[in-house]
């Protein structure tokens, strides 16, 4: 019985003559869509899978089928007879295209057996002759198949050990997606031994007690992105360090171009000995023979790249384009070891790098080193962290999943460098980090976040965006976050209410989320405020020169307040509430983002209030009680409109409900006293995306400034309710009840733990209930009769919800950009994204 060993994603290539079993093998070892067959192609093109005269088509066909199957990364399998230099030229041709694996699989059976075969079969038309030609060039290709470009040639001979055959699947080396870390990256080392030792001290490992490696008490691993060698002055006391770590499993390493030469060299090749070669080979010469041999062996085995994560993290040591990622190929290892470069050198003779990463697109972050930066700067989810140690710069790993970077100075200068490190995070791009350039967002674009993978912007809706951003909108440098609309609950199945808990309770229960938080909707004006400890502070991490010390900024990006200098009395407030309450220190940071509701709501909308609230209710009060004086005179002369008059009462009675609802969100503003801010989460830090952190914290810290400083900051009410729990649910319904019985504007139900993943993906980040006497502001004072109820009941809440979801990710996305450190238009491609949804055409009452 033998065993042939796949490549998970690879082309397998079945060569056989007609008749020696390819289809049935393939249908006894692979999934029916993995098979590509020539016959079915030619009967997809020409209804006749033997009709000849259709077989160029029909190539045409399985070549694009299969072009697109390794695009994908599946693996694939041709099943024809692929018995010509030609025909499987094509094919590994295709492989190599996409960087993947080409495995032959050879059934040689015997030529009488596969004349029989055929002869059984009423639809093949061709003679023996036809069988032995094929036989013949099979025969003259056995000796050339791994020539040709084949990774692997398996040769079946007979029946009997084609039936015995046992088919396994193997991982690719750079395969390591089920390693999820945690994970510390290091930079070039390139014989840095002191700071190695130093940087992995202060990342946590140790020698334990009887232990040649390093190793983490937590379980974490080192991952070596490449060049531990040459230039330095301990290249081989850094080898041992990592070997022995290796060893242990407390490391993994990658192959830099600095360790293939070295191979090179040590392998008695001829190499040419510069970019401190000459140092690594001398320093090894005090070293015994064996390990010498040792080092060999270990850099022999090194691989180009890692996959890891699930995918979502690659290492390399000069990067990897997203169409590489987990690909096996001479170019995949080229591109990992040595980067792109534009054919031309620079002033110091050095190779111009093709900026590869800006046009980087992939889902995964991609570490890497090579080409040294002053900072390590994200660019596009990819990062460079080889920060020029051995040139007097700094020894840099990141954490991951933290996504920190943590770095030791270099002690000294030990090798000069050609080219001296600037502040370049972007390898050699053609855009500062701060540049924004309006082709970034007109079009149609797609954006990928990590929360609903992407989010497609239609064009009309870029150039919307693009009005409100380039007219009204505040410095777009501040607009890290824009905050995503939200979604009413499900129409109430009470025959008086349009909205109430019981839809928003039994939507989450069905999403699977057992607990809830459900906090008063403040009736003020939504607000982003950026705060910063001090301005040094602000100018320090938004990347530009800023006197002020922070920014409000509405839901649309636009500045709160129409005087700078207000909005910078306000800012003082709350940087001091801040400070009072011990926040700055508790999350060690210089700067927070708010996601607010600032009060009165008349503060923002006065004139709104005046002419459409009070003009509706005025007009309304008057019509009605003009109406009313009729009905009562006509009463008065003894005819009967008791049910007109009742009716009318009724109305007036919506009137006045209307007028009160309006006027109680509405206060003078005199001063600043006379403002409040009710936050209802701490989005992000210096470090930290807060967003997803669950609503108890915020509302911890949110009770905590409103205790400190009440006259600036109002807390938000909350409860929590156990979905499993009836009780629960009825204190949380007779909570609502409470907030909305005198026109309060209601409450907002949202997963405990913010983020949900359902069945059908993620949930709703939260869904407003809104009060009975606050929807006549909505839809109109008389909107509670049951006839407009009838008709308010059809409200279609798909598109809408659709939105919710799409902008919460844009949000998300935004902040984790912004606390990465990725560059200005990467951030605000995401709020340029939230804007552009705005104007979807959706029933703005929702």
């Amino acid at each position: 019985m033998s065993t042939l060993r796949l490549p998970d994603l690879c082309l397998v290539v079945l060569v056989g003559v007609s008749g020696s079993g390819k289809s049935t093998f393939a249908a006894q070892h692979f999934l029916r869509t993995e098979v590509v067959s020539s016959d079915f192609c030619r009967a997809l093109v020409s209804d006749d899978e033997n009709d000849q005269s259709a077989t160029k088509a029909a190539f045409d066909v399985l070549d694009y089928i299969v072009e697109q199957r390794l695009e994908l990364g599946k693996l694939t399998v041709v099943d024809a007879t692929n018995v010509q230099v030609e025909a499987r030229k094509s094919l590994i041709d295709l492989a190599r295209r996409h960087h993947v694996l080409a495995v032959a699989i050879v059934l040689d059976m015997p030529i009488d057996l596969c004349v029989a075969r055929n002869g059984a079969r009423m639809d093949r038309q061709f003679g023996p002759h036809v069988l032995r030609n094929q036989s013949s060039q099979l025969q003259r290709s056995l000796r050339r198949l791994r020539r040709e470009g084949f990774h692997r040639v398996y040769h079946l001979t007979g029946e009997r050990e084609v039936a015995q055959v046992i088919v396994e699947r193997e991982p690719v080396w750079n395969d390591r997606r089920n390693d999820h870390g945690p994970f510390d990256i290091i930079g070039d080392v390139h014989g840095c031994i002191d700071e190695l030792v130093e940087l992995l001290e202060v990342l946590g490992y140790c020698r334990a007690a009887g232990e040649d490696a390093y190793s983490h008490p937590e379980g974490r691993r080192v991952v070596f992105l490449g060049d531990l060698v040459d230039r330095g002055p301990g290249t081989p006391e850094v080898l041992r360090l990592a070997m022995q770590m290796v060893r242990h499993g407390s490391a993994l390493c990658v192959s830099g171009n600095h360790e293939v030469k070295l191979l090179r060299a040590l392998q008695g090749k001829k190499v040419e000995v510069r970019h401190g070669l000459g140092e690594s080979l001398e320093q090894l010469r005090a070293e015994s023979s064996s390990f010498s041999e040792e080092v060999a062996e270990f850099l022999d085995r090194l691989i180009s790249h890692y996959v890891f994560d699930g995918g979502a993290l690659v290492v390399a040591h000069a990067g990897l384009p997203a169409s590489m990622h987990g690909r096996t190929s001479a170019a995949v290892r080229a591109f990992a070891l040595y980067g792109d470069t534009s054919g031309e050198s620079d002033e110091y003779g050095l190779p111009v790098r093709y900026p590869w990463a800006e046009d980087y697109r992939g889902s995964a972050s991609v570490i890497y080193g090579h080409t040294p930066v002053k900072e390590p700067v994200w660019v596009n989810r990819t990062l460079c962290i080889d920060t020029g140690c051995v040139f007097g710069g700094r020894l840099t790993a990141l954490r991951y999943p933290e996504r920190e970077i943590v770095s030791v100075p270099a002690r000294e200068v030990y090798y000069e460098p050609v080219k001296p490190l600037v502040v370049d995070p972007q390898g050699g791009l053609g855009r500062e980090p701060g540049v924004l350039d309006v082709g970034d967002v007109l079009g149609k674009h797609i954006i990928e976040t990590r929360l609903r993978h992407t989010v497609t912007i239609r064009e009309e809706n870029s150039l919307a965006a693009l009005e409100v951003m380039s007219r009204f909108a505040a410095d777009p440098r501040w607009l890290v976050y824009l905050p995503a609309t939200m979604s009413p609950t499900a129409t109430s199945a009470q025959s008086d209410l349009l909205e109430s808990p019981e839809e928003a309770f039994a939507y989450y229960a069905k999403a699977g989320v057992a607990e809830v938080v459900c906090e008063e909707k403040h009736m003020g004006s939504r607000a982003v405020v950026v705060v910063f400890r001090d301005a040094d502070a602000g100018s320090r991490r938004f990347g530009f020169e800023t006197s002020s010390i922070g920014m409000v900024y509405t839901r649309t990006g636009r500045p709160f307040f129409g005087k700078q200098e207000l909005g910078d009395r306000f800012l003082a407030r709350v940087r001091a509430g801040i400070e009072a309450a011990g926040l700055w220190d508790q999350l060690a940071t210089e700067w927070l983002i708010l996601d607010c509701e600032i009060l009165p709501w008349s503060f923002k909308t006065e004139d709104l209030m005046r002419r459409q609230y009070a003009v509706v209710g005025a007009a309304a009060a008057r019509s009605l009680g003009r109406e009313k004086e009729v009905l009562e005179a006509v009463a008065a002369r003894g005819m009967d409109v008791a049910h007109a008059i009742e009716q009318l009462n009724r109305r007036i009675g919506h009137v006045e409900n209307f007028a009160k609802v309006y006027q109680h969100y509405s206060w003078p503003v005199r001063s600043l006293d006379d403002l409040q801010l009710a936050p209802f989460q701490i989005l992000a830090g210096e470090g930290s995306v807060h967003a997803l952190k669950d609503h108890a914290w915020h509302l911890n810290l949110i009770t905590r400034l409103a205790e400190t400083d009440p006259m600036t900051f109002r807390s938000t009410q909350a409860t929590f309710v156990s979905l499993g729990d009836s009780g629960s649910q009825e204190r949380g319904y007779a909570w609502w009840e409470e907030l909305t019985s005198d026109g309060g504007e209601g409450m907002v139900v949202k997963p405990a733990q913010v983020v949900h993943f359902g069945k059908r993906g993620l949930t709703q980040p939260a869904l407003k209930v809104r009060g009975p006497e606050y929807l006549r502001l909505v839809y109109g004072p008389e909107y509670t009769e049951p006839q407009h109820l009838a008709r308010l009941r059809t409200r279609s809440l798909g598109r809408k919800r659709s939105l919710a979801l799409h902008e919460f990710s844009l949000g998300i996305e935004g902040l984790e950009r912004f606390v990465a450190g990725e560059p200005l238009y990467r951030i605000h491609e995401c709020a340029f994204g939230v804007l552009a949804l705005e104007s979807e055409e959706v029933d703005p009452r929702l």
